[in-house]
């Protein structure tokens, strides 16, 4: 109970921080300037809503997978929340008018354009390979449920990176702080994970 209690409880803390973006998005509409294509407002906007979809997609398969309440519950907020940032940063390129996809490679507004990326479907930091995703939705279970745990893991480590790179970079306000929730959100999911992990004699990868 004291698990499920701490994921409500994220829960919680993410609808909270979503209703304060959309209050944020509705008082700073027009306030900031239009980014250029090649800007780190840009290519945040365009990495994020990439990485985020995996994030979905690993969240719906281990839900079809196990039958634990946490398991799925957490996956469930995932999910849900990502998807809504995700929609949010691709509605920012519409208003922007910005195309959605970029000759450059991913993560070049972090100056990182030049890591191996593309690997087997890893695009960018924290993601899982094609393999990964694939034998994620061949486990079931616990089985199902520690590979998940770890794989989001990783993914939220990714993401807490490229976050804390539009902190630093972007310029839109609104963006900066839908950043600067996504890093403190992940991080307390990052814990949350770890000690489900533990619960089932796991722990995350190396």
């Amino acid at each position: 109970m004291r698990q499920l209690g701490l994921i409500v409880g994220a829960a919680a803390t993410a609808l909270v921080a979503a209703g304060a973006i959309t209050y944020a998005v509705a008082g700073d509409e027009g306030s900031d300037g239009t980014p250029s294509a090649g800007s780190a407002d840009a290519g945040f906007a365009r990495d994020m809503a990439v990485h985020h979809q995996q994030a979905v997609e690993m969240s719906y398969i281990v839900r079809d997978r196990t039958d634990d309440e946490e398991v799925r519950r957490l996956a469930y907020d995932i999910a849900q929340t990502q998807a809504n940032q995700r929609g949010m940063l691709l509605g920012w390129l519409d208003l922007w008018e910005l195309p959605k996809v970029s000759a450059e490679p991913p993560m070049t507004w972090m100056g990182m354009g030049d890591m191996a990326s593309g690997k087997d479907g890893a695009l960018m930091p924290g993601m899982a390979t094609n393999a990964e995703m694939k034998r994620l939705g061949s486990l079931g279970g616990e089985r199902a449920e520690v590979f998940y745990l770890q794989l989001m893991t990783d993914h939220h480590k990714g993401g807490v990176h490229m976050a804390q790179g539009c902190v630093r970079a972007c310029e839109v306000g609104v963006e900066k702080r839908l950043a600067r929730g996504m890093v403190e959100a992940q991080e307390s999911e990052i814990k949350l994970m770890a000690g489900m992990l533990r619960e089932r004699g796991a722990a995350p990868r190396e």
